[in-house]
């Protein structure tokens, strides 16, 4: 036995034991394969491959092959991304205060508030 520790998925192809780098997905209506970076999870329909087996690639005549280049720097959203999710968390937090101020200080609503309709049931 080794002492060696894997981590990871290892190669989706028979009697390879190499650490999977890329996953490979069909798009079978497009006649198209399409090879990225190795997915978060396994999925069913696709193949985790190492990068022996990504770079010898083949598919069936008529076929189209995507592939989609892995860059090792990037490991999360860039400055961009999360700066399009704080404006856009801002904007609805806004919304929401505004209406709340709205609805707050219509004179129709009683004191009291609207009764639920859940109602307790005694054991």
């Amino acid at each position: 036995m080794s002492s060696e520790v894997r981590s990871g998925r290892t190669c989706s192809r028979v009697s390879c034991r190499s650490i999977s780098t890329m996953t490979l997905t069909y798009i079978y209506s497009e006649s198209t394969a399409v090879l990225g970076p190795l997915a978060t999870f396994s999925e069913p329909h696709s193949y985790d491959l190492c990068e022996k087996h990504s770079a010898r690639l083949t598919v069936p005549n008529g076929w189209n092959v995507i592939k989609q280049a892995v860059d090792d720097h990037v490991s999360g959203p860039t400055d961009d991304d999360l700066m399009a999710i704080a404006d856009a968390v801002r904007e609805v937090a806004q919304s929401a205060r505004g209406e709340s101020e709205l609805t707050s200080t219509s004179p129709s609503q009683s004191s009291v508030g609207r009764r639920g309709h859940l109602r307790a049931v005694p054991s």
